[in-house]
């Protein structure tokens, strides 16, 4: 078919819309350049001395990310990549400005990590070129995932850092196997649903208005409940104990479309919360931390880390101190777990809204893949992957902001951790992956004009076709 401009059309083409993508990719280029501008400026009075390298490595990773989705899913969603270029070149400026306080080198550091996760990604989607390959390996994944979620307890790699034992050293790297895991895990959980969800759709009883499940399909959510408490209890791990089992009941949800599941999975996870509050230590201390944080500062293990961010958000008040002009140092761990809470207090609220918008994006781009998918294990996985970029993203800002007890996750592709921002990248080219699929033209189809709105975020565009 070939493409003529003509003033009455009657066909669709699809449109790849990589053009788009590259503008908005330029325009990530220049947040992330600007603000490493900005660090230096505002600390240093001066533009880094390294800033047209800083700038240039950015430009290759993103051309290169670019090139390969051009290259190898050309129907692939055109916003996803800029959203989280904008986000990792922002957490890198972030990470700089905190290394010249604290006189450290985690921005360099990151940098390479992203330079490896760009490299996953590459790798990820061009050879994976049909996601439903995966659905093969439904059961393999969740034996490599349990496998991962076990290392940490080995005698010899297993490492505790700060009261949790989620990390191994290898050749002496330090890895938190946990975050391959969670793509695992999704693959076994949509694997395992497409397959047993006629069964599992089927309702018991009839409670206040809402169908419970029956009693024998109760086994995959006890099982995942029991699991997400053995990472509690053993590594002492409540962020990925909730990220683990919220993911799955949200699937199930999806895949049943029963309410009851999310009424029992509620009950699980109030008795699994209550539990861990009566039978460990630290799960009591995070939640009475979490209550009176101002109680708690000269205790150890204290609040001190939680009331130095609300004191910075507070100064940094609607519009921030800018870069340089406050003292996110002062937050332990800065660069890591309270990232959020360092560019509160010199972006201030409006800086936090941004990137909370930023993080909606790709979870609205997520769940749009799966509504337009057209096979239910892509659907199911393209929902667990953006729902997991929203509990991250929830239960970190919630933690900032004492609206929920802290867990001890990383915020996706701003804080620092290598293990995290190379998982989160190979995420993101998983979706690109189904989105691909599902925006791609099926062959020797042809669609009635009209059917579709022909809005910018759409993958096509009502023009004259005319056939050879």
């Amino acid at each position: 078919m070939s493409q003529v401009t003509s003033a009455s059309p009657d066909q669709f083409v699809h449109r790849s819309r990589r053009g788009a993508e590259l503008f908005l990719l330029i325009l990530a280029l220049g947040v992330g350049a600007g603000a490493y501008a900005a660090v230096g400026l505002g600390i240093q009075g001066e533009v880094p001395p390294d800033m047209i390298g800083y700038t240039g490595w950015l430009a290759v990773l993103m051309i290169a990310a670019h090139v390969a989705i051009r290259m190898t899913a050309q129907y692939a969603d055109p916003i996803l990549l800029p959203v989280v270029a904008a986000l990792n070149g922002l957490g890198l400026a972030v990470i700089h400005r905190l290394d010249l306080a604290n006189n450290s080198n985690f921005a360099r550091q990151q940098l390479i990590w992203m330079t490896l996760g760009v490299v996953l990604f590459i790798v990820t989607i061009t050879l994976l070129r049909d996601h439903r390959v995966l659905q093969r390996y439904t059961y393999t994944s969740g034996l490599l995932a349990i496998g991962l979620l076990l290392l940490p307890m080995m005698p010899i790699i297993g490492n505790e850092v700060r009261g949790a034992r989620i990390w191994i050293n290898v050749a002496g790297f330090s890895f938190q196997p946990g975050e391959i895991a969670k793509l695992l895990l999704v693959i076994t959980f949509a694997g395992y649903l497409v397959l047993h969800r006629d069964a599992l759709a089927l309702a018991g009883r009839r409670l206040l208005f809402v169908d419970l499940p029956r009693g024998r399909d109760l086994g995959p959510i006890l099982g995942m409940w029991l699991v997400s408490l053995g990472i509690l209890v053993f590594q002492r791990d409540l962020g990925s104990s909730l990220m683990f089992f919220g993911m799955f009941l949200v699937l199930l949800y999806v895949a049943t479309e029963r309410p009851g599941w999310l009424v029992v999975g509620g009950a699980l996870f109030v008795a699994g919360a209550f539990l861990g509050y009566q039978a460990f230590s630290h799960v009591r201390n995070r939640f009475d931390i979490w209550l009176s944080p101002f109680d708690y500062v000269d205790r150890t293990p204290g609040s001190g880390q939680l009331v130095e961010s609300m004191f910075g958000m507070a100064w940094g008040g609607l519009i921030g101190r800018g870069f340089g002009e406050g003292q996110p140092w002062r937050i332990p761990f800065a660069e890591s777990d309270f990232i959020m809470g360092a560019i509160g207090e010199e972006l201030g609220l409006t800086g936090v809204m941004a990137v909370i918008l930023l993080f909606a994006i790709i979870v609205e781009r997520g769940l749009r893949t799966a509504l337009v998918c057209r096979d239910g294990f892509g659907k199911l996985v393209a929902t667990g992957l953006a729902t997991i970029v929203a509990l991250q993203v929830f239960v970190v800002v919630g933690g900032v902001t004492t609206l929920i007890p802290l867990t001890g996750l990383t915020t996706p592709f701003l804080s620092y951790g290598g293990s995290s921002l190379v998982a989160n990248w190979v995420l993101v080219g998983l979706l690109l992956r189904i989105s691909d699929q599902a925006r791609r033209p099926l062959p020797g189809v042809e669609e009635p004009y009209g059917t579709y709105d022909s809005g910018a975020d759409e993958a096509t565009q009502v023009v004259k076709v005319v056939k050879p």
